[in-house]
């Protein structure tokens, strides 16, 4: 090995035992003051923090893999909710829902009686057809929305218990 690889080397490894969190004020004679963790030489005074610690970042072992989700436990002091009450819950948290999918279906098939087939009636405001294709591209965005909005409830409700 050469002296420089050694070298090199050497501080590699003795580089995270000098880093304790340390921070250093430099000020270069007619500098300006610059705070590091880097001892920069005869111009760098090292700061005494009380009650400053500054962490070093956590290690990875291994592949980075995703940790599995642990369940948090309940706080003792947690307001319980017996069985009649969250029935009575999701009886109106269901109907609430099902108001909401019966109302998005009425939009959906007003939509699509207005999109008729990809070719709605033109409006007396619509000479120029750039607004009449806007429109038309507007009815088939808000068709898809609608859809998905009908398909998003039917899963909320299967999810009831």
């Amino acid at each position: 090995m050469t002296m420089s690889l050694k070298l090199s080397v050497l501080l590699a490894l003795l580089a995270p035992a000098a880093a304790h969190g340390q921070i250093y004020k430099c000020q270069p004679p007619g500098g300006s003051v610059e705070f590091t963790d880097i001892n920069r030489g005869s111009y760098c005074k090292l700061m005494d923090l009380p009650g400053m610690t500054v962490p070093a970042p956590a290690r990875r072992s291994g592949p980075s893999a995703p940790r599995a989700a642990q369940p948090v436990a309940t706080p003792g002091e947690f307001p319980r909710v017996d069985s009649a009450e969250q029935k009575a819950r999701d009886a109106d948290r269901r109907g609430i829902l099902e108001d909401e999918l019966k109302t998005e279906q009425q939009k959906l098939a007003e939509l699509r009686r207005e999109f008729n087939g990809g070719e709605p009636e033109r409006r007396g405001d619509e000479r120029n057809y750039a607004k009449y294709q806007e429109r038309v591209a507007a009815l088939r965005d808000s068709i898809s929305r609608s859809e998905k909005n009908v398909d998003a409830l039917k899963r909320e409700i299967a999810n009831i218990r």
